[in-house]
């Protein structure tokens, strides 16, 4: 028999962390954004299909690619072939994510694992150095390989947030860490955008291939850099569970999380939270990761024109950030999340209508998305750790990132097969409104208070 598990409120003294500790886990932030903004939104989309579409047999620098790949003996169209990657990447993280995070649960040594994380994903970034010519395979191992580590590092990271600040604090906590990684990816990506203003020749597609290819490495260098401070200035947290536990911590972890997975059932709202963000994300996140590849494939932008307007986003998105995490301060957490998708419908709306060849009104809709992009995220993610039960961080966690930082599925596997059926890019963007519809209805029906409640912890005083 399953044992049962009463909710009781949390009464506990809120957590206390120092101001170095605190800066330590933004920066973090900082460090990994490079990869998301960099690799995912920007550059690894039109390369990995390129290459895919040299694999097909098409003309490097043609407008249009009808050719096939075959991974594995599958029929793939090379236009597909990125979005199904994802897809399976996630289907990956599924099976991963919540184990390491069972695992970060009961170590006391929370940092290695971070680090370890967030090191074997910045080296498969830099490896892509060696995906020259045809090789579309190579680059989606490393893709694989890189985007399961990168969540696998949010996981650990976001089990810190908890125990950084009360829930008062934590949406403040949040939305500076959200803020701050977006200048940072912002801050590499204007250099790289330096790079490929001074050394592109417009003439050559081999050169432009060549420049996407080494801003992509320098995101993985990047990421591995800054990834130092955390691992220095972070204190090691360890929970109840991890200081009294023996044996080996993999197969605990396991067992941990066989026992999380029998009791979650006591904590239903938190599930159903669950379950609306990663609806809602799913969305945000193939918005985020397709934005690129919609903006070259569909409306014949220029790759300048995409850095630009993703620079745009990201600098937008740190002042939008910080402006919702202070609207939060006044109306909640909860309640801004849900304007937020409000917008973010509009401006999928707004997407499908963009004429092609027009830099500048997709210029005006980066702005729109870098308003709304970075509040909807990190409220999310503050929101949820008030669902929390104590000492579950890791784990729950790892549900959480299954749909969280360029780990969506449904999404691109949607975009994917409307485009393999159509080849319209236009039809696909279209799919993406359920999941901002349904996701709001779903995130409208969770009643807070009581799921916070439900959890074990203590509400915040405006929610």
């Amino acid at each position: 028999m399953a044992e049962t598990v009463t909710p009781t409120v949390d009464d506990t003294p809120p957590p206390t962390s120092t101001r170095r500790e605190r800066s330590g886990w933004y920066i973090y932030d900082w460090a990994n954004s490079a990869f998301q903004t960099t690799v995912i939104t920007v550059f690894l989309g039109p390369f990995l299909t390129t290459v895919a579409e040299l694999a097909a047999g098409c003309e490097l620098g043609a407008d249009t690619c009808d050719g096939f790949v075959y991974p594995l003996g599958i029929k793939v169209a090379a236009g597909s072939y990125y979005p199904y990657l994802i897809s399976l990447s996630v289907f990956l993280t599924v099976f991963v994510l919540p184990v390491i995070g069972a695992i970060a649960d009961r170590s006391v040594h929370k940092k290695r694992l971070l680090g370890g994380a967030a090191f074997t994903g910045s080296g498969a970034t830099i490896a892509m150095a060696f995906v020259t010519g045809d090789r579309y395979l190579l680059g989606g191992a490393l893709f694989l390989i890189a985007n399961i580590s990168f969540g696998a590092a949010i996981v650990v990271y976001n089990s810190f947030l908890p125990q950084l600040g009360g829930p008062d604090e934590r949406d403040g906590i949040s939305s500076r860490g959200w803020a701050l990684g977006y200048l940072g990816g912002g801050l590499l990506l204007a250099l790289n955008l330096v790079a490929i203003t001074l050394l592109d020749e417009g003439d050559n597609p081999q050169r432009t291939l060549d420049l996407a290819r080494w801003s992509i490495v320098s995101a993985g260098v990047w990421w591995a850099a800054f990834t130092l401070v955390p691992l220095r200035w972070l204190r090691e947290r360890p929970t109840a569970a991890a200081l009294t536990r023996g044996g080996n911590v993999l197969t605990d972890g396991f067992r941990q999380l066989g026992r999380t997975m029998r009791e979650i059932k006591a904590y239903p709202l938190t599930l159903y939270f669950l379950l609306a963000f990663l609806v809602y994300n799913d969305g945000i996140q193939t918005v985020i990761t397709l934005a690129s590849q919609y903006g070259t494939e569909e409306l014949r932008l220029e790759q300048s024109t995409l850095i630009v307007t993703i620079l745009l986003v990201q600098f937008l998105a740190f002042g939008g950030a910080l402006s919702l995490g202070a609207l939060a301060k006044h109306i909640g957490a909860w309640k801004t999340v849900l304007l937020s998708l409000v917008l973010w419908t509009g401006v999928i709306i707004a997407a499908f209508r963009l004429p092609a060849g027009a830099p500048v009104p997709f210029m005006v809709l980066g702005a729109a998305i870098g308003l709304v992009l970075g509040g909807s995220q990190a409220l999310s993610r503050s929101l949820f750790s008030q669902l929390i039960p104590a000492g579950k961080e890791g784990e729950y966690y790892g549900f959480y990132e299954i749909s969280d930082k360029g780990t969506s599925w449904l999404g691109p596997l949607a975009f994917g097969l409307v485009f393999q059926l159509t080849s319209s890019y236009r039809v696909g963007l279209v799919s993406l409104l359920i999941f901002f519809v349904v996701g709001f209805l779903l995130l409208l029906a969770v009643p807070m208070r009581r799921a916070i409640i439900a959890a074990g912890n203590t509400p915040p005083r405006v929610l």
